[in-house]
């Protein structure tokens, strides 16, 4: 499980109702990373504090991009993106040095 802070909370699909939407400057766990290839690859997470079930359908995950993560958890990132079976053939340096991830230095 990751920690990482909500750095974008704009552009709320409507399907997900604002209780079930993150809130900029809070911290969430990463518990799950997946790639949405129907959404152009974009790299999706699944959070413990907010379930996304099928009333938010066809939403599963937040995107990557609206979280910053401590650059001392990119270990513990890596290690959880190799458990998630969808990432298996996914290059996890081109992953980390996308323009989209966000990387928090954090003493």
């Amino acid at each position: 499980m990751i920690k990482a802070v909500c750095v974008n909370d704009s552009n709320r699909p409507y399907a997900i109702p604002i209780s079930k939407w993150v809130k900029k400057g809070e911290i969430y766990t990463i518990i799950h990373v997946s790639v949405h290839t129907l959404q152009q690859g974009i790299q999706g997470v699944q959070l413990s504090e907010i379930h996304l079930d099928e009333s938010c359908f066809p939403y599963e995950a937040f995107k990557l991009s609206r979280f910053a993560i401590n650059v001392k958890d990119i270990p513990n990132l890596i290690e959880l993106i190799k458990n998630c079976s969808e990432l298996n053939d996914v290059d996890i340096q081109k992953l980390l040095t996308q323009e989209e991830m966000t990387l928090l230095e954090v003493e």
